[in-house]
């Protein structure tokens, strides 16, 4: 039987979602636990890598078992969370068809990047602090010239390892929040650093470094030199992740956890 288990987790203290040689990873300590509570080899596949220290509030994992009729997945669930380490949690464990993949059926992903604007020491690990306001609206003109289907090779990692380069965005503006401010992308698809390199280069714009129409000639020039420098990892977050309706439960998570959002 195949599951998807939707997670969250705080990702300061993991060097990504990826398993690596001899470091911690949030996939290294899922499915050191999973194997644990099921008493079996089990390997998971994420709908998307994210870097060192970035956080996710809905991510979606995809894993093969044999899970005992007499144990729910309720009951996994909270075993799991009771295994895992506090800055991982588990949300829900639900069966799928046994060819549903959690990347490459992911219909949309949303990112969102959270800035702050009065020193806060309790978003240190969550959050880029601004010593300075940045120019609010200019930043959402450059952000609006993303909006439609572009090859986003100018903001990806040299060498990322992509097929291609092209995604598909249906959303990109910075909205505020109290105390600071949010920039929210929403995409079918993201290329390897891309959202902290959009991030990077429209701080470039609020701080009058470059105009939106020069970002627009970044984007459209598919080169990456032109491009500002990552965003730091920590005001990041895999937000949301969007499937077809017959990969999504009825009902789907609690109330509480919002960022879990069917079309």
């Amino acid at each position: 039987m195949r599951y998807f288990l939707h997670l969250a987790y705080e990702g300061t203290q993991y060097h990504g979602w990826q398993v690596q040689p001899n470091t911690l990873t949030v996939q290294l300590e899922l499915e050191r636990c999973l194997t644990q509570v099921l008493r079996q080899p089990i390997h998971i596949l994420g709908s998307g890598r994210t870097d060192t220290g970035v956080h996710a509030s809905h991510q979606v994992a995809h894993f093969d078992a044999e899970i005992p009729a007499a144990l729910d997945e309720a009951t996994v669930v909270y075993r799991l969370n009771r295994a895992l380490p506090k800055d991982i949690a588990v949300r829900l464990l639900h069966p799928v068809p046994e060819r549903a993949h959690a990347r490459f059926d992911a219909e949309a992903r949303t990112y969102e990047y959270h800035v702050r604007l009065v020193p806060d020491p309790f978003s240190v690990h969550h959050s880029l602090y601004l010593d300075r306001a940045p120019d609010v609206a200019a930043m959402n003109e450059a952000a609006a010239s993303m909006l439609g289907s572009f090859d986003f090779t100018s903001f990806s990692k040299v060498k990322g390892g992509e097929n291609h380069y092209v995604c598909v965005c249906y959303e990109a503006g910075w909205h505020p929040t109290p105390g600071g401010l949010v920039f929210r992308i929403r995409a079918n698809r993201f290329v390897r650093g891309m959202v902290r390199l959009v991030v990077g280069t429209l701080l470039m714009v609020g701080r009058g470094k470059i105009t939106p129409a020069e970002f627009k000639a970044i984007l459209l020039a598919q080169s990456r030199v032109d491009a500002g420098g990552a965003a730091p990892a920590q005001g990041l977050f895999l937000s949301r992740v969007e499937y077809p309706p017959e990969l999504v439960p009825t009902p789907a998570l609690p109330v509480e956890t919002p960022y879990f959002v069917t079309r």
